[in-house]
C-alpha cells in the first residue's frame, strides 16, 4: 500500500493536489477508470450497508462500517466493530457517532489510510468525530442539510422553483378549530393530510377528517411551530434520485413507490419499497417530474448543495396532475435501486458522480445526453424492493432469522435458501429473488421494526397498484422464515440498536 494512502504528511498532499490539477477527468469512460484505480479511502458509515450495495464494485477501497452484520462475516468490503453498547439508540446519527468513537473503527481507518467519509444521516457531531480521523465528509455540512431536509422548506423550495405541491396551507396549528379554519381559508376540503417537518416512514404523517382522528395525534401537531396542512387526494407515489454536479443535474429514472401496505408496515402513510417500471406512468408524467427535479437541483445549487439528492412525487389521478411531494438531500432506501439498475451498469451509477463531485477532480462530460439515455424506456430493467417490517404491537424475542442471499420459492408458497450474495444482480429468474436481511437471532421484534429487504425482477403490484400474489406470497414466505419468543415488554430492555427509529434506511 503506497504512503499516498496511509500517510497524511504535506508531501504526500502535495503530490495528489498536483496529480489533480493536471489532470482532467472526459467523459464517462474516463470517469469510470479513475474509480476502477481510486487510491483514496472511502468509507460508508452507516446502520447497515442496505443504501449503497454494490458500490465497492465500482470503487477501489470503497469500504462499508456498519453497526448490523447483513452478510455474517462474508461480505470482503464489510467491517463491523465487536460489542454493543448497554443502550437504546435514537437516531441513526447515534449509531453512526458510536462507530466513529469506537477504537476498533479508528484502527480500521488508521490501517486503511484517511480519506472520505459518505453517511445516509450525519450531524454535528459526527463532523467533530470525523476531523479527528483525518476523514472528510463528502456531502454538504450537517447544518445545510439539516436546514433543507425537512416538510415545510421542501414546500418553500419547490414553490420558488415552480414545482407546486399538493394545495396547502403552512401554519401553527393549536386545535382542531384552528385546523379546520385554515382548511375552509385555503379551500383544502374537509379530508385533510398533515404533516410535521421532520419525521420517516409515514411516522409524522396524518390523515384527518374528523375531529377524533385530531385528537390522536393533537399532541404531535400541536407541539410544532409550523405543519404542512395539504388536501387529501388520491394519488400515487412516485420517487426520483438525482445528483447535482457542477456540469449540471444527473436524474435517474422515475421509480413507483410503495407505500402504506398493511402486509408490510404498520404505518398508513409509510414508505415501503420501490419499483423501477417503465410503464408506471405517462410519458407526460415522466417528463414532468424530469424536468421538475433538474429545477428543484438548479433552487439546491443557489443553496450551495451539491451532491445527491431525492424527490418524490404525488400523482393526482382524479386531476392528472404531478406534485412535489419530498425533498431528501442525501441517499435514501431507493439508492440501492438506482444504483443497481441496468442504466447505471451501462454508464455508471448515480452515486458515482456525487463523488465525482466531491473528489476535488476536474471533469467533464455530456450531462444532457446521459439524461437522455436514462430517461429512455429501452435502458430500464423492471425490478422491485419490499422492505418487510414488523407489523404487530407486541414484542418477541428472534430465535431464528433467514440469512442474506439468493432464495427461491416453489408454488407452495415456501422458500428455500440458495446461495449466499451480496448483492440482486445474480437473481434473474421470476421464482427467485435477494434477501437482505437486518434482523437477526438475538434481536427483537416490535411494532415497525425492519426484518428485511426483498429484492425481485419485476413488478411487486399489479395495474392497479396493489401487491401481487408473488409479491404477497414472498412476504409470507420470508417471515415464515423468522422464529421468536413472545415476551413481557416491561421486563426486557430492547436490544440495543433494535430499536433506533426504524434505522431510517429510508
Amino acid at each position: 500500500m503506497s504512503n499516498m494512502t496511509t500517510t497524511d504528511n504535506g508531501s504526500s498532499k502535495q503530490a495528489k493536489a498536483k496529480k489533480q490539477a493536471k489532470k482532467k477527468l472526459r467523459g464517462i469512460s474516463e470517469i469510470r477508470s479513475y474509480f476502477y484505480q481510486n487510491d483514496e479511502p472511502i468509507y460508508f458509515v452507516s446502520a447497515a450497508c442496505f443504501n449503497l450495495l454494490g458500490m465497492d464494485d465500482w470503487v477501489r477501497k470503497f469500504h462499508f462500517i456498519n453497526y448490523i452484520d447483513c452478510f455474517d462475516g462474508i461480505h470482503p468490503s464489510v467491517m463491523i466493530p465487536s460489542g454493543k453498547p448497554e443502550r437504546e439508540f435514537q437516531s441513526i446519527e447515534e449509531i453512526n457517532n458510536y462507530l466513529l468513537a469506537h477504537p476498533e473503527v479508528k484502527e480500521f481507518v488508521k490501517k486503511h489510510g484517511k480519506g472520505k467519509a459518505a453517511f445516509l444521516f450525519f450531524d454535528e457531531e459526527s463532523e467533530k468525530l470525523c476531523q479527528d480521523l483525518g476523514l472528510e465528509i463528502a456531502f454538504p455540512s450537517a447544518k445545510l442539510r439539516q436546514k433543507i431536509d425537512n416538510k415545510i422548506m421542501t414546500t418553500k423550495i419547490g414553490n420558488e422553483a415552480g414545482v407546486p405541491s399538493v394545495p396547502n396551507a403552512l401554519a401553527k396549528v393549536a386545535s382542531y378549530k384552528d385546523l379546520v379554519r385554515l382548511a375552509k381559508d385555503h379551500d383544502l376540503g374537509d379530508e385533510l393530510v398533515v404533516q410535521t417537518a421532520f419525521g420517516d416512514s409515514g411516522h409524522t404523517t396524518f390523515f384527518i377528517a374528523n375531529e377524533d382522528e385530531y385528537k390522536e395525534h393533537a399532541e404531535e401537531i400541536e407541539k410544532e411551530s409550523e405543519v404542512k396542512v395539504m388536501r387529501r387526494i388520491r394519488c400515487r407515489g412516485a420517487a426520483l434520485e438525482a445528483c447535482v454536479t457542477r456540469a449540471g443535474t444527473v436524474v435517474g429514472p422515475l421509480m413507483t413507490e410503495l407505500v402504506g401496505f398493511k402486509e408490510l408496515t404498520p404505518y398508513k402513510g409509510g414508505w415501503c419499497g420501490n419499483e423501477v417500471f417503465a410503464g408506471a406512468f405517462s410519458p407526460a408524467a415522466r417528463d414532468y417530474a424530469r424536468a421538475s427535479t433538474l429545477d428543484v437541483g438548479k433552487a439546491l445549487k443557489e443553496r450551495g448543495y451539491r451532491g445527491y439528492f431525492e424527490v418524490d412525487y404525488l400523482l393526482d389521478l382524479d386531476r392528472d396532475k404531478v406534485y412535489l411531494g419530498e425533498l431528501n438531500p442525501r441517499i435514501t432506501g431507493a439508492s440501492s435501486m438506482t444504483n443497481l439498475a441496468a442504466f447505471a451498469h451501462a454508464d455508471a451509477p448515480l452515486f458515482l458522480f456525487h463523488l465525482l463531485e466531491w473528489s476535488g477532480m476536474d471533469f467533464e462530460f455530456d450531462v444532457d445526453a446521459l439524461n437522455a439515455r436514462w430517461a429512455n424506456f429501452d435502458n430500464i430493467d423492471s425490478w422491485s424492493q419490499m422492505v418487510i417490517k414488523y407489523t404487530e404491537k407486541d414484542v418477541q424475542y428472534i430465535t431464528a432469522a433467514p440469512k442474506s442471499g439468493v432464495w427461491q420459492i416453489n408454488d407452495g408458497g415456501i422458500a428455500q435458501f440458495l446461495r449466499p450474495q451480496t448483492h440482486r444482480r445474480t437473481v434473474q429468474v421470476s421464482d427467485r429473488a435477494f434477501f437482505l436481511r437486518i434482523a437477526k437471532e438475538g434481536d427483537y421484534f416490535y411494532e415497525g421494526a425492519d426484518l428485511g429487504i426483498l429484492v425481485m425482477p419485476g413488478r411487486a403490484m399489479d395495474d392497479e397498484f396493489r401487491l401481487t400474489d408473488m409479491a404477497k406470497s414472498w412476504i409470507n414466505a420470508i417471515r415464515a422464515q423468522y422464529a421468536a419468543q413472545s415476551i413481557d415488554p416491561a421486563k426486557v430492555a430492547v436490544h440495543p440498536g433494535a430499536k433506533s427509529g426504524g434505522f431510517k434506511m429510508l
